[in-house]
């Protein structure tokens, strides 16, 4: 075990955590982690017959919603300790073809389902003096690419979010922090290769290589496990002065 996913073992127990996107791919892995770990975890996604199966696995609940929907958000129960952020969706296209649309959606999933959520979970964690927030970014929350201006405007805004949240948390023992993978093996990243070999004009089988990790030294994608082990790490036992940060795990991308 890697030491960032070294922890006390049960240190979250006791603990309600609440994890968005959480049937698949990062948010699978998060839900695993923090039940190893002793949270009860309540897997949140659109697609309810999948959060149930990640659910049974550990013991934990599941709810489908629809993130995008502000009155399903209100009708959550945001009675958490840990509020993992972690639902995210990607449209590849150039600013003057992208549909406006589809641009708003983007963002009410990625940015504005975090903004409730953290809004509607804040008024108990900071009656019980404890609190942990942790928002799923991305190197494109740093960094920019081509044919992504919904995906990486929204990360952009998450980063914001998450340093507000920390500094008016801070004092009433709730952090905030981001996690900023590169890219993650994951449905969401493999449903990008036919979009980026159109737009690239590339054969898909070097989408990887030559788009994907082109600026990234460690040429190999990040493992779900990974991601999960960090955000864990931080609703650990040692994370209580670490807020407002940025956490990158992109194999070197931001380092070049």
């Amino acid at each position: 075990m890697s030491s960032v996913t070294a922890a006390t073992p049960a240190s979250l127990e006791g603990r309600r955590a609440l994890v968005t996107g959480g049937a698949g791919g990062i948010g699978a892995a998060v839900v695993e982690a923090l039940a190893a770990q002793g949270a009860h975890v309540v897997v949140v996604d659109r697609d309810e017959d999948a959060a149930a199966k990640v659910a049974a696995r550990v013991g934990g609940s599941a709810v489908g919603v629809d993130l995008t929907d502000p009155e399903a958000i209100e009708a959550l129960d945001l009675d958490v300790d840990i509020l993992v952020n972690n639902a995210g969706v990607q449209h590849v296209a150039p600013v003057h073809e992208l549909d406006p649309a589809k641009f708003q959606q983007v963002h009410d999933l990625m940015l504005r389902a975090p903004f409730l959520l953290a809004r509607r979970a804040l008024p108990g964690m900071y009656e019980r003096g404890w609190g942990r927030l942790v928002h799923v970014s991305s190197v494109h929350g740093l960094r920019a690419s081509a044919y992504k201006s919904a995906y990486v405007s929204a990360k952009h805004g998450l980063e914001g979010l998450s340093k507000v949240l920390a500094v008016e948390g801070a004092g009433r023992g709730v952090t905030s922090n981001t996690v900023c993978p590169g890219y993650v093996r994951t449905p969401l990243v493999e449903g990008q290769i036919a979009d980026q070999a159109r737009v690239h004009d590339l054969p898909e089988d070097r989408v990887v290589d030559e788009v994907l990790l082109a600026r990234t030294p460690v040429k190999r994608l990040v493992e779900p496990e990974e991601v999960a082990g960090l955000v864990a790490w931080l609703c650990g036992p040692h994370s209580a002065s670490i807020t407002g940060t940025s956490h990158v795990m992109d194999g070197g991308w931001t380092a070049t």
